[in-house]
């Protein structure tokens, strides 16, 4: 398969963990990467360059091919100096891995609008700035690749994560749309929901978890993502622990009501509504 050779991917916060991954393994395919972190700690303070450019230094000495880059992803100049940076080095953008990320996990209560801003800047304006950035390129060359991470908690919602919940199910929302707008020039967008032992997460899971889920596990599949074999899009993957599956939305049967219904009509027909059995795949009634 050709898979990534020759393309030149960024891949946001690849400093550690799961970016590391996904950038070793893209280089290792014959990939030119762009390995893009802040370097900052995992509530997003602070910052340096350290990171990035030891992935960088481990990608050549492994006879590959990688520049960093060390711009925050959370404003739109940032996100710019990350595709500028791929167009500097290898004249071309032809994927983005959307993947920084911080946490600042408060139950709803206790969590601060700088809490909430600060998460969803990062996630959520993080993979809007650089793939907007990237955008034009992939549309006039009919090509591009884009994978953003989200989170089963951005599918499914989990305890103090009302910031991160949000950003991750926003992102599904921004691919969703990508895929739709970018069929025509050949762009691919799709989503993995990585499960993972990182930094990110080395104090929220038991620790035999944490050991079972090395993040090399993910990394094929979001290698797979980026190839010219995969056209799937539009699809979210829950990956962790040798584990893939899809995850996607179903509507049941439902009812239709001949007449504006009362709320209490709507609740004699409530166990119809909801009713999974015969549901199918969803799909959006006014597109």
């Amino acid at each position: 398969m050709a898979g990534v050779e020759g393309r030149v991917i960024a891949v946001t916060g690849a400093g550690n963990g799961l970016g590391r991954e996904y950038a070793r393994l893209l280089a290792a395919g014959g990939a030119k990467v762009v390995v893009n972190d802040l370097g900052g700690a995992r509530d997003g303070s602070g910052g340096g360059v350290a990171a990035a450019d030891a992935v960088v230094e481990e990608i050549t000495a492994a006879g590959g091919e990688a520049v960093a880059n060390h711009d925050s992803v959370a404003t739109e100049a940032g996100g710019a100096a990350v595709v500028q940076t791929a167009l500097d080095a290898y004249g071309r953008i032809d994927g983005v891995v959307s993947n920084a990320g911080i946490l600042r996990d408060k139950s709803f209560h206790k969590m601060s609008a700088d809490d909430w801003d600060a998460v969803q800047q990062v996630h959520l304006y993080g993979g809007f700035n650089v793939i907007h950035a990237a955008w034009p390129h992939f549309r006039e060359q009919k090509h591009g690749r884009i994978v953003v991470a989200t989170s089963t908690s951005g599918i499914y919602g989990n305890f103090g994560q009302a910031n991160y919940g949000a950003a991750k199910g926003g992102l599904i929302g921004l691919i969703n749309t990508l895929a739709i707008e970018g069929a025509k020039s050949g762009i691919i967008a799709n989503a993995i929901a990585p499960m993972a032992g990182t930094r990110m997460t080395e104090d929220l899971v038991p620790a035999e978890v944490f050991e079972r889920l090395n993040p090399a596990h993910v990394a094929p599949v979001v290698g797979y993502l980026m190839t010219d074999e995969c056209t799937e899009t539009a699809g979210v993957l829950v990956a962790g622990g040798g584990m893939v599956h899809r995850v996607c939305w179903f509507q049941t049967k439902g009812v239709t009501f001949a007449e504006v219904p009362s709320i209490a009509q709507v609740g004699d027909r409530w166990s119809e509504i909801v009713d999974l059995d015969g549901a199918v795949p969803g799909s959006n009634p006014v597109a």
